[in-house]
């Protein structure tokens, strides 16, 4: 079991998201063929089916919510072996120099794996914290999220 708190890693995750984007809005990085269609696969793999509703979901039942999150994982890792990317651990570090696709994939994995931490544990009878799961709920979907992934590139 890792040692890093969920905030660690939503922190980390933030981080790790700033500078690629930032690096993408400052022209140092040029999405090629390969990684635009990634990020376009990516949104499509998971589409949150949240009919428009605003993060947190707490109507869903704390499967659905989990679930909404922990499916982000299996699909970054497919991303990453589809673009020969590397996923890297992002707590405690800091992003590289010159962030791109591998940089933003860790830093959206790490929130992303806290979801199949947490349904490991639901599955097992323990209900993850409220606010944690909203704040991910959050770094996922809503305006300026994950979910608006796209919109952050202007190439």
């Amino acid at each position: 079991m890792d040692m890093d708190t969920f905030a660690d890693r939503l922190d980390a995750g933030w981080a790790w998201w700033d500078a690629a984007v930032e690096e993408a809005q400052q022209g140092r990085w040029v999405r090629d063929a390969v990684e635009r269609q990634v990020i376009l696969d990516i949104g499509a793999a998971t589409n949150p089916l949240h009919g428009g509703r605003a993060a947190p979901f707490t109507e869903d039942s704390w499967h659905v919510r989990l679930g909404r999150i922990a499916n982000w994982a299996g699909v970054l890792r497919l991303a990453a072996r589809a673009g020969g990317w590397v996923l890297q651990p992002v707590v405690g570090r800091n992003p590289p120099p010159r962030a791109g696709m591998a940089a933003l994939l860790s830093g959206i994995y790490v929130v992303a794996e806290q979801g199949e931490i947490w349904m490991g544990r639901l599955l097992a009878g323990e209900l993850p914290p409220e606010y944690e799961v909203s704040k991910a709920e959050a770094f996922f979907n809503g305006p300026g999220s994950v979910e608006d992934l796209e919109l952050f590139f202007y190439d």
